[in-house]
Formats: structure tokens, sequence, C-alpha cells
């Protein structure tokens, strides 16, 4: 890619700015733009000297771009769909970031993790494991892996790890020789209307895997089990691994080490015992999973977790709970109204283990709100099946939260804003 000049629209998406990165190591030259700015990210980037300029304009585009690449966020009526209109008048090539992601995958050994919980934490790990093996994966991931200091890794073999995401079908962009399938639940109600319509996407991806390719994933899984039945590929059973020791909490994480550890052996056969071990042992994790941040002035813990699904939030708060015997207080940021009408009840008993749960506005995102949901119905309900709760803005939040007394626990979660607060609290001290 030497004297190509590639700029992105979005570039402060957690996918966007990995494949930025994977663009500037192949010799190109990177720019992009972003919305606001998302320091966590953009300091990523400035370490491997890539331009982003935050605020969407016509003159963002260099006029000499090869391509164009952008989010999924950046559509007609979006602020950064003017640069994908200059792009346009320039003549510029556009890709998604989906799209170019899949071309890259077509000409490598590309490991493909799925699957509706644990993908990031599994990624991180398989990275990990096969940096440690001396493999030299070239990883994208989902968040920022401690252990490298990045959402992306640069590698020098034909080993591609990518983290996959089934949203609008992307998944099916991709061209995996191996694919991991963590776990099946109906997410993204706004595109999938039913558990079946997001089973037909997994099975396509899984007839699409060669006789010679791979299929790691749990076969008893209920809502996995049957699409196995369309597979050419052998099929191997993550679940048989042993029980690792990790300094991550939580029966998920155990299993999220397995598929790891599964999916490692078959992209790198010969691997040793040793070195897996060793690897999900001192894994860090990655930001926003289960991450401690520290203490508020009076004394109370401090975690973050991304979790915005009912199913990641029960088992994220049954591990906190089994870390603590002190008052657990959650801020919860709701994610989609789609999403928590369509899963309202789950979401009614999933904060069962915190003793108290504030609940933010619902963080739109892309949606507009028809008024059929709110955080007030969700706190109603979360009441009603017996724990605490209380809607409130994020100010109101934040000030609540510096209240909880030492020997306390609070928890930020969802995949909103939500974050910032936790930041705030052991930072003001």
């Amino acid at each position: 890619m030497d004297d190509r000049k590639i700029h992105f629209i979005g570039i402060g998406g957690i996918g966007t700015s990995a494949l930025a990165q994977y663009y500037k190591d192949q010799g190109a030259t990177v720019t992009g733009s972003d919305r606001d700015p998302s320091q966590k990210v953009h300091d990523v980037l400035a370490t491997k000297e890539i331009k982003v300029v935050v605020g969407h304009s016509a003159s963002n585009i260099p006029t000499d771009a090869d391509l164009v690449v952008y989010s999924d966020a950046v559509v007609e009526g979006s602020e950064g769909f003017v640069e994908r209109l200059r792009a346009r008048e320039l003549g510029i090539r556009e890709q998604s970031y989906f799209e170019a992601l899949g071309d890259v995958s077509k000409n490598k050994k590309t490991v493909a993790v799925a699957g509706t919980h644990g993908k990031t934490t599994t990624t991180g790990m398989l990275a990990k494991i096969l940096q440690d093996a001396g493999a030299s994966p070239t990883v994208v991931v989902g968040s920022i892996v401690k252990d490298f200091g990045s959402n992306y890794l640069h590698g020098d073999s034909n080993i591609f790890v990518v983290e996959a995401c089934e949203y609008r079908d992307h998944l099916l962009e991709l061209s995996p020789e191996i694919l991991v399938i963590m776990n099946l639940e109906w997410d993204h109600t706004d595109f999938f209307p039913s558990l079946q319509a997001l089973q037909e996407t997994f099975k396509k991806a899984i007839e699409r895997v060669s006789t010679d390719g791979i299929i790691v994933t749990d076969p008893h899984n209920k809502n996995i089990a049957p699409l196995l039945v369309h597979a050419k590929a052998r099929v191997v059973d993550y679940t048989s691994e042993p029980a690792y020791e990790l300094r991550l909490p939580g029966e998920f994480n155990q299993q999220n080490a397995r598929a790891a550890a599964a999916a490692a052996r078959v992209a790198f056969p010969g691997i040793e015992n040793t070195i897996i071990y060793d690897s999900v042992l001192n894994f860090q994790g990655t930001w926003r999973r289960f991450e401690y941040k520290g203490k508020t002035a009076k004394g109370a813990d401090v975690y973050d977790d991304y979790a915005h699904h009912p199913t990641a939030v029960r088992e994220t708060l049954r591990a906190l709970r089994a870390k603590t015997s002190g008052e657990i207080v959650v801020a919860f940021h709701p994610h989609l109204y789609s999403r928590t009408r369509d899963l309202l009840d789950e979401f009614a008993t999933a904060f069962a283990d915190a003793d108290k749960v504030l609940i933010a506005p619902i963080y739109a995102a892309r949606e507009v709100d028809d008024g059929s949901i709110s955080s007030q119905i969700l706190a109603e309900r979360i009441r009603a099946s017996g724990t605490d709760a209380v809607a409130l803005d994020l100010d109101a939040i934040e000030k609540m939260l510096r209240e909880v007394e030492q020997g306390g626990t609070i928890m930020t979660m969802g995949a909103g804003d939500i974050y910032k607060i936790a930041d705030v609290l052991v930072s003001k001290k």
C-alpha cells in the first residue's frame, strides 16, 4: 500500500481506528475525521502518527485520496455524510468499514470470533496466546487490549484474528478459515426481528466455512446446535477445554478462555499447553470489560463494564457480587430504544445482584424515540422485580454515586457514555 492515501470518516470508532492502524502499517498515508473527540482511541492513533480532525467538513477529504472508508454511522443525514458527498464529487472510491475489513480477510488465514457475548475478551485472549507462542498474528479487536495497549496488533504472519460483528450481516463480509461462535442470543433487535432471523445469518456464516476450515463453538448450545447440521467444516468443541486459572472473574470469562485456547490450537497447531496456561493467566483484560477504575473520594471501589444485553448484565453482576459483600450500586446506560423495549422482561430481572440501580436516559445512538420505552419504564420494571431502581439524568447519577461509602462498590455499565462518570469519580478526589 505504499503511496496510497486513505481517509477514514468516523475514525474514532473502535473498528475503524484499528483498520486505520493496519493500513498505516502496510505503508499507506492515513488521515481521519471524527464527530467527537474519542480520547482513548485518538491517543492510540496519535502514537501511530495518524492525523485526526475533530468535526466533519468537505474540506477534510484529501483531493488526492485513493480510498475513503466510512463507519456504519456515516449515513445520509449524519454530520459525516458531507465528506462522503465530497468523495463522490472527486471520484474517490468509497468502502464501508466492514467491506474494507472483508477485503483484508480474503488474503489472510482469518480467524473470526463471533457470538452475542464475550467476543472482545476472547479475541484479546486469543491474540495474546498466539503472540506469546510466536505466531505473530495481525489482530483487530473491539476494545483497547491492555496487554498491547491498542485495539490493533501488528503481525508478520498470514494469521488474521478479527472480532466479527453480526449486526447488519457484517459477519458475512468476512472469509474466515476458522470461525469461532461463542454463544447465540437474540440481540440487535432493530435489525433482527427474531432469534430465528439472527440464526439465519449464523447459518450462512457456518455454511461458508469450507471443508478445509474449522468451526470452534459449543455444539451443545441450544441456539447453535441446529445450525451446525449445515456445516461442511470440522466442528471443535471449546467446552472440552480444561478450566484455566485467570485474573479475570466470572464463569463467562472461563468460557472465553476455553474458546480462545481451542481457537489457538487449531490456528497454530503444536502450540504448547504451558504457553496457553501462562497467556490466559497473565491476560490483563480490555478497556470497559470488568475494568477496575479505582476508588472515589469516600473510598468506594469503582468498576466499569460494557455490558448492554440482559445476559451480560446478569453474569457481570453475579461475578461482582462474588467479589464483595458490601453494597453494590449500578449506574446503567441502556443502549438503543429497540433493545430496551424488546428485551425489557429480561432486563427487569438482570440486576438482581445489585442493591441499587440508577438508570440513565436511553442512549439513542442511531434511533429515534417513538415513545414506547423510557428509562422510567425500565426502572419501574426493575423495582417490580425486587431491586431498588430509579431513573435519573447523568448529572444526578454522578452526584448520587459520590455518596457511596467506603466498603461499597460502584459499577458503571452500558454501551453509552456512562463510563465517563467512572473516570470522573476516581479522578476528582
